[in-house]
């Protein structure tokens, strides 16, 4: 009986409601490309005007993917993925 529940309660996580297929990761949305992209320069340009500038736009778009995945994600592993990735963007804003 355990396991059936567990199974059941993992199924209900990670199974698509589009499509009905298991989904834990998807190929990176254009969200996600910016934000590779914007990280990349951040990393980068390190310091400076370019540096600041890049990394505020990678936490921008970081931000609009974690948005977006907690409003409209695919099952509900990826509405709280973009909620605890909501949730570390607004701790280290706030932290700093």
């Amino acid at each position: 009986m355990f396991p059936e529940m567990v199974m059941r309660a993992i199924d209900w996580c990670l199974r698509s409601r589009a499509d009905g297929r298991i989904t834990i990761g998807q190929w990176p949305n254009l969200s996600l490309w910016l934000f590779m992209a914007a990280s990349g320069v951040a990393w980068i340009a390190r310091d400076g005007a370019l540096g600041r500038w890049s990394h505020v736009a990678a936490d921008v778009f970081l931000t609009w993917w974690a948005a977006d995945e907690l409003l409209r994600g695919v099952n509900p592993w990826r509405r709280c993925l973009g909620a605890g990735v909501l949730g570390w963007l607004a701790w280290s804003w706030l932290a700093h």
